[in-house]
């Protein structure tokens, strides 16, 4: 291949530009840093778009405005690609803490069965994973992100908001709504790595149960005896039912005993 020297215009009208354009010098400002924790948050949230990333931007103290963190977006070559399917977040394969008292951590789940009329429903679930107990059993043929976030604060007006919430990667539990969420209780929220269900152990535990002891045994006519049923077996786990993982206790006992533990810690301090 042979090279032909030419003139800096003569190229420029080759190539159907004006020569200022190509003289032209940036004066926008490097933004090192901000570049650096954009491509990291980028690489924990591999689905992020530049939306979302701004929101987590926004949280950290960055002040970028969307419009700036587009163009930087496009620039560092992070665009997501569109594909098919529901999104899915990239969940982490580091260890789970362990929860060392009541609301420090929840898990959360959908459940699916269907009526006695082949209607399909859903039902939400959320299990708080140092006493075991089931907060909630959320019964509907649709359960939309924002019903989802109704749901979480009715539990917390019982309980407190948690620390940290544990899901699956569920459209409802990725999208903007539930990111606000968490950033207004100021709630930690992990994702599970796709098609790993046992790093949500407690509450797929919990769901085997459920199943095979009430989903599995009744015909519900229609959502109303769902509902009943569903609470119904819910009170019974969390008052009656004994957890050999608790010491014997029911959900609700240990509790109460871990509450009148820190009680008295906090007396004797």
């Amino acid at each position: 291949m042979k090279e032909n020297s030419c003139s800096q215009r003569r190229a420029c009208a080759l190539a159907g530009i004006d020569p200022r354009v190509y003289r032209r010098t940036s004066k926008h400002p490097a933004d090192t840093e901000l570049r650096v924790r954009m491509r990291e948050l980028a690489s924990e949230r591999q689905r992020f778009g530049y939306r979302r990333l701004h929101i987590l931007l926004k949280r950290e103290g960055w002040e970028a405005n969307w419009k700036k963190l587009y163009r930087l977006h496009r620039e560092e070559g992070l665009t997501v690609r569109k594909r098919g399917g529901r999104k899915r977040v990239i969940g982490t394969s580091a260890p789970m803490t362990i929860p060392h008292g009541p609301t420090q951590r929840w898990s959360l789940d959908f459940v699916s069965d269907t009526l006695s009329d082949g209607r399909r429903f859903r039902i939400l679930c959320v299990i708080d994973d140092f006493s075991r107990e089931c907060l909630a059993t959320v019964v509907d043929t649709s359960l939309s992100e924002h019903r989802v976030a109704r749901e979480l604060d009715r539990s917390a007006g019982m309980r407190g908001h948690p620390c940290m919430v544990l899901s699956d990667n569920g459209t409802e539990l990725t999208s903007n709504a539930m990111l606000k969420w968490q950033e207004d209780r100021q709630a930690e929220w992990d994702y599970i790595v796709p098609g790993k269900p046992m790093q949500n152990g407690v509450v797929e535990s919990f769901n085997g149960r459920w199943r095979d002891e009430c989903l599995n045994e009744h015909l519900f006519a229609n959502l109303r005896h769902a509902r009943e049923l569903i609470s119904a077996w819910r009170d019974d786990y969390n008052h009656h039912r004994h957890h050999t993982s608790l010491d014997g206790l029911t959900p609700r006992k240990f509790h109460k005993r871990s509450e009148e533990d820190q009680t008295l810690k906090t007396a004797n301090f």
